[in-house]
């Protein structure tokens, strides 16, 4: 089987980006890998968000939820017996729980799992609505997700969250799962079935005239997006080692609400520029917050005045790209090798 001109440099491409890994890896400080580390997961996580709201078209706001559940479930599963007894003081953790104890990639995988099971239940409520409806009761499954862990104290550990929580995510684990799951997206987008996601997101009583299913398309993105979040929230909790239902509030899903939006809403490049740009815009700016002398004028440092600049700045990208950075637009070999020949007809 011969590859095509555009398969090989899709894989030189992703060659170079792990030699960039591994690089970072040894060179960088460790401050600079631990944003590169946030910076791939919210990439997946925003990708996958992009695939139900940007591709489909279904304005939904469930994903700290579905990040939460995937926390929860591959820290719990990564804890062992004895860290769960000496955690659990105010209520013991239930005993089926209390003896499980895996390795990280089966319960990555197991979180992820769980969390698309959810989201196939919950996909059966929440597609009975669309638009506004769909975007509020989405918003409801997210603030619920929040009130259980928070009152499961024999699961969660209630208030106290979980800690301990081993330090297994690393910056090859974060690539490795951001690469693999923009593979897998790009090639739902790109088939037939992506195509009928499209078809839902531009005109869904159209496509129930021409014979769409468009139930079950709705679901299968659902779930898709369900998955890489529940595996996005076991990357985070293993990265930040502690996990607490306070971590798992809205603003998760308004960060990766901003992230799809300013990369445009179904680009899935347009989504790894924005994650780019929003993860390390926002620690960038993190130098206004220090106090500063300017021309003899002393400036006291002021907490939260970097999120002010970044909001003023998100507010000037969408007034002069209203549908983001890309568009609908995608990066492509051919286009790029169009491009060089335009110029070269050009000159």
């Amino acid at each position: 089987m011969s590859l095509s001109r555009n398969s090989i440099l899709t894989i030189i491409s992703i060659l170079l980006l792990f030699t960039f890994v591994w690089y970072a890896n040894n060179n960088f400080t460790p401050y600079a890998v631990r944003i590169w580390e946030n910076t791939a997961i919210f990439l997946m996580l925003a990708a996958s968000y992009n695939l139900i709201n940007g591709v489909t078209g279904q304005f939904s706001l469930e994903p700290n939820g579905f990040v939460a559940i995937g926390a929860y479930v591959a820290a719990i599963l990564t804890l062992t017996p004895d860290q769960k007894e000496a955690m659990f003081i105010i209520e013991p953790m239930v005993p089926w729980l209390k003896s499980i104890h895996m390795s990280f990639l089966p319960s990555l995988i197991i979180a992820g799992v769980v969390t698309a099971f959810v989201g196939f239940l919950l996909g059966f409520p929440v597609f009975r609505v669309r638009g506004d409806y769909l975007a509020i009761v989405t918003l409801g499954f997210g603030l619920t997700i929040r009130v259980i862990s928070n009152n499961t104290i024999t699961i969660t550990n209630g208030a106290l969250g979980l800690k301990g929580i081993a330090s297994y995510t690393n910056i090859w684990w974060c690539f490795g799962w951001a690469v693999l799951s923009m593979i897998i997206i790009m090639r739902i987008v790109y088939s037939a079935f992506g195509r009928a996601m499209k078809a839902i997101r531009d005109d869904e009583d159209a496509a129930i005239a021409m014979g769409i299913n468009t139930f079950w398309i709705k679901m299968a993105a659902f779930v898709i997006a369900a998955f890489f979040e529940g595996v996005g929230g076991g990357l985070l909790a293993h990265l930040i080692t502690t996990i607490s239902p306070t971590m798992f509030t809205f603003f998760l899903t308004f960060q990766l609400l901003i992230i799809i939006v300013v990369g445009g809403l179904g680009s899935m490049t347009g989504t790894v520029l924005a994650t780019i740009l929003v993860i390390w815009g926002s620690e960038i700016l993190r130098f206004v917050e220090q106090p500063m002398n300017i021309a003899g004028l002393h400036i006291p440092g002021i907490p939260g005045m970097r999120m002010v600049i970044f909001s003023i700045l998100l507010i000037v990208i969408m007034i002069f790209a209203r549908e983001g950075i890309m568009g609908q637009r995608e990066f492509s070999w051919n286009w790029l090798f169009n491009l060089f020949k335009k110029g070269k007809s050009e000159a």
